[in-house]
């Protein structure tokens, strides 16, 4: 029976992979346009949004700000669920641009000034605003004005950008580059008419269309020697732990063993020894005794190993796929992946309760399908409304919280449901190499250091410290306009990541067993899950030290992002934590002469 159920888990992690390459690979070949284009074909400039340039998520319509607007209704382009999610909203600018045909200086419209205008360009300026514009999927960004010092006086004035410099670079049929200098500033006066222009130069180049996203790439910043040196020191730290676990299994626990396996002891020696022995070995009529909470338990653990495999999908298909080219294509991939693999959280979830003598299975499948969907959806209610409220393109339309809640309710939940029926009959009957006695033992009181509150918060240093470089790469790439490419370097940390936790809290949980604390079970979790507590007190420092943000809508968007990753991330490594430890426990316990 086990083996069944484990060709039907990797046919059905095979399945999800295969479907997963087809839906991403496919809207590739059957994109919009196929990136080639005729001489003279209308090439279409999209403006996309404009806001404070230390404020990634505070963004607004580009036509927020009084700029020329296109005349009659522009074509709006929706590139998919993660562009949406991630505050991108395309409108045709209506500029005419034409393949091949360089453009000297050509107006598009005149900007006459009035207070109102006045007042909203210098805000702009003042919070350094910048906008972001794409030409075939590349983007252009530039800066709204800036601030000049006035010769005459010591005062300083507000310069208005009013034309356009477009640079384009091309190979053959397809645009391989695109540049954009803002130039000729004038002087923000009311009253005043400002002529906006922009020109077009077409330049050839002999960069493949492949390779044409390498100029968004910061190879210097990505690929220092500090990113190798985290990789080899974490790498280090990995053997020093699976040394450490081995040590524990091949020593310390054999000279154990060799106690109950005597066969020349009679029973009153092995009594003797029995009554005279201390630690672990104690509490083995209570360690397989069903925690509490065993519903919100099974739950997370489920949620967990479902959240491992997602990150392990993910970043996968963007090592496969180079997801980092597409906009919202990661959140896409996210969202989409995590329906696929809601059997997986069920599954174990379900296999989880059923073996630990639990009933109401009902109550389990549904916390276990809803429980991070609905933390995820608590945070992000309140993100969206504080984005509502300052009008921003962050504020997700109702439209696209249908789709996600459908995505959910007939793609997750079911998933979930059918993962958990048949985790709940195929994991068979409570099989505990030890039997548990029916009144619990005592718990004697020990050291400060070995109580489970401080084993679980000891347990998360070792494995922030080995993520500890990779976050910061990670958090720079995410807040401050860096495209994140090296997914080869995540998937070695999240290899060492899930290594390192298994080690730390096997350990934990033995020291704990020494003690006599037979709740290990909680505690195995909460000691893999607090290096989301780590990464957070990380995220303040990264905030005060590293980022120039300011504003209640940035730093509510900053801290609830990173709230939303970090509860995932601990639900994940609680989730690690506890089946490793679940495997080790059982396996220390099996040779025990228990009855």
């Amino acid at each position: 029976m086990r083996s069944t159920v484990g060709s039907f888990s990797l046919f059905f992690l095979s399945l999800l992979l295969l479907l997963l390459l087809l839906l991403f690979i496919s809207p590739n070949l059957a994109s919009e346009s196929d990136h080639k284009y005729q001489q003279e074909d209308s090439v279409t400039l999209w403006v996309n949004k404009v806001g404070p340039y230390n404020n990634p998520q505070e963004t607004y319509n580009y036509y927020s700000l009084p700029f020329c607007q296109p005349s009659g209704n522009s074509a709006h382009k929706w590139g998919g669920l993660g562009e949406v999610l991630g505050g991108n909203e395309l409108i045709d600018s209506q500029i005419e641009i034409k393949f091949g045909k360089n453009v000297d200086k050509s107006s598009i419209c005149e900007l006459q000034l009035d207070a109102a205008k006045v007042k909203q360009f210098k805000d702009a300026i003042e919070n350094t605003y910048w906008f972001e514009f794409f030409i075939d999927d590349l983007p252009l960004w530039g800066y709204v004005g800036e601030l000049q010092s006035d010769k005459n006086n010591d005062n300083t004035k507000h310069v208005l950008y009013t034309h356009k410099s477009i640079t384009i670079k091309y190979n053959e049929d397809q645009i391989i580059h695109v540049n954009l200098t803002q130039e000729n500033p004038k002087p923000l006066e009311v009253g005043k008419t400002l002529d906006m222009t922009y020109s077009v130069k077409w330049i050839p180049t002999n960069i493949t269309f492949g390779r044409r996203f390498d100029v968004y790439l910061d190879y210097p910043f990505f690929e220092h020697q500090i990113h190798w040196f985290s990789i080899f020191n974490s790498f280090m730290m990995v053997i020093f732990l699976t040394g450490l676990v081995s040590m524990i299994l091949m020593r310390t626990l054999r000279n154990d063993y060799a106690k109950y396996a005597r066969e020349d002891d009679d029973l009153e020696t092995l009594e003797r020894d029995v009554n005279e022995e201390s630690g672990w070995k104690l509490v083995h009529g209570d360690v397989f005794r069903p925690p509490r909470n065993l519903v919100l338990l099974s739950a997370v653990v489920g949620t967990g190993a479902q959240l491992a495999m997602l990150v392990l999908l993910v970043i996968l298909l963007a090592i496969i796929g180079m997801l980092y080219i597409g906009r919202g294509a990661i959140v896409t991939t996210f969202i989409v992946c995590y329906a696929l693999t809601s059997f997986i959280s069920g599954y174990v979830s379900g296999g989880l309760y059923s073996r630990s003598g639990g009933k109401s299975w009902i109550k389990s499948m549904i916390l276990t399908a809803s429980l991070f969907p609905f933390m995820c959806f608590g945070i992000g209610f309140i993100l969206n409304t504080i984005a509502i409220f300052y009008g921003s393109l962050a504020a997700i339309p109702f439209g696209t919280m249908v789709v996600v809640f459908v995505i959910w309710a007939f793609i997750s939940f079911p998933l979930a449901l059918l993962g958990t029926v048949v985790g709940r009959n195929w994991s068979g009957a409570p099989n505990n190499p030890c039997r548990v006695k029916t009144i619990p033992r005592p718990i004697p009181e020990k050291k400060w250091y070995l109580t489970p509150s401080v084993v679980s918060l000891m347990g998360g240093l070792l494995p922030f410290g080995s993520i500890f470089i990779e976050m910061y790469f990670v958090f720079t790439s995410f807040w401050n306009y860096k495209v994140y490419y090296v997914y080869g370097f995540m998937l070695l940390v999240f290899l060492i990541l899930i290594i390192v936790t298994v080690c730390v809290t096997i350990v934990g949980t033995y020291f704990l067993l020494n003690a006599e604390n037979y709740h290990w079970q909680w505690t195995s979790f909460f000691s893999a899950a607090s290096t989301a507590i780590y990464v957070y007190l990380y995220s303040v420092y990264y905030y005060y030290v590293k980022t120039r943000m300011s504003g209640f809508f940035q730093t509510s968007f900053y801290f609830g992002y990173t709230l939303m990753f970090c509860l995932g991330l601990g639900i994940l490594c609680g989730a690690v934590g506890y089946l490793g430890s679940t495997l080790f426990v059982r396996r220390i316990y099996r040779n025990i002469k228990c009855d």
